[in-house]
């Protein structure tokens, strides 16, 4: 008996933060995502390993059953009692599996670093619910909260529009495959960000959004929409400026690349994971000037499936 589980990764490319009240979002899923092995154990216990991308292991540890059936509060956060909580919140949506096993041997692998923040929790949460038979919004929901993006991509080969209406997640796969495709890369800022702490901060700055959020729709239209790459850059520019307003911080080119001539727009959470790059030029040398090495190109990143 084994099973293996997969799931995509994710970036945002507009509608960041926003989405959370609904605004409309375009996501891409990546090349990059997760496995989920699941092999038949003994002693009704867990054993669970989790591998980077360079084949290093950053998880292993074992887990009694038991301790996912009862309901005892943890003291504090720490990587196994996160992985015990999203079991819990799946026994609780399917009893069934876990009830009467003997045990299971679980391996996770990355094909991406763990720290470019590609969705290493929203694999994760995807693939468990594949495995339990559950739906994977309703895990994340009653787990670890958020707007869900993430798992319409780990769940889609293409592009999509996502959007939450009355709570609930609305997904529609688009086609995306700007013909300037060959100006997009992505670079690695190196600076992880907890999703947690910046969607905390996020809704202490937040005040009427209603505006924010019509421009935010209009703005993820035209990025999909684009047919030149100027009308995208003016897009995007838009877009961080709308963000900064909202947040009261400065934009990650301001801050970071004020004398790069192409455009930069932050990818989720501000201040980390990746930024998108448009430049007609290599911009390579730049940023590895700068000391930011991981440069990739949207071919390289994105899947390239094409949605309706």
């Amino acid at each position: 008996m084994k099973k293996t589980f997969y799931s995509n990764g994710k970036l945002l490319i507009t509608g960041e933060y926003l989405v959370l009240d609904g605004a409309k979002a375009l996501a891409l899923p990546t090349k990059f995502g997760q496995n989920l092995i699941i092999e038949k154990g003994e002693n009704q216990e867990i054993k669970w390993k989790s591998y980077d991308s360079d084949g290093s292991i950053w998880f292993d540890d074992i887990i009694p059953i038991s301790v996912i059936l009862t309901k005892t509060p943890f003291e504090n956060e720490s990587i196994k009692n996160t992985l015990i909580t999203i079991l819990r919140t799946a026994d609780q949506l399917n009893p069934e599996l876990l009830l009467n096993s003997q045990g299971f041997n679980i391996t996770t692998q990355l094909n991406f670093p763990k720290k470019w923040g590609l969705g290493t929790s929203s694999t994760l949460i995807n693939n468990i619910a594949q495995w339990f038979s559950i739906d994977a919004f309703t895990l994340l929901k009653n787990s670890f909260g958020g707007s869900g993006y993430d798992i319409a991509c780990a769940q889609n080969n293409s592009p999509i529009i996502y959007h939450l209406e009355e709570k609930k997640p609305i997904v529609e796969t688009v086609k995306f495959h700007p013909a300037f495709s060959k100006n997009l890369y992505f670079v690695y800022l190196n600076q992880k960000q907890s999703s947690k702490s910046a969607i905390a901060s996020y809704k202490e700055k937040k005040n009427n959004l209603k505006e924010a959020k019509k421009i935010i729709d209009q703005i993820t239209e035209t990025v999909l929409n684009s047919k030149n790459e100027d009308t995208f850059v003016q897009a995007l520019e838009s877009h961080e400026k709308v963000l900064s307003s909202i947040l009261e911080t400065k934009t990650v080119k301001e801050s970071l690349f004020p004398d790069f001539t192409g455009t930069v727009k932050s990818l989720g959470a501000w201040g980390g994971d990746f930024a998108l790059i448009v430049s007609k030029e290599n911009p390579k040398p730049y940023f590895l000037d700068k000391g930011y090495e991981t440069i990739i190109q949207y071919s390289d990143m994105i899947l390239q499936l094409h949605g309706r």
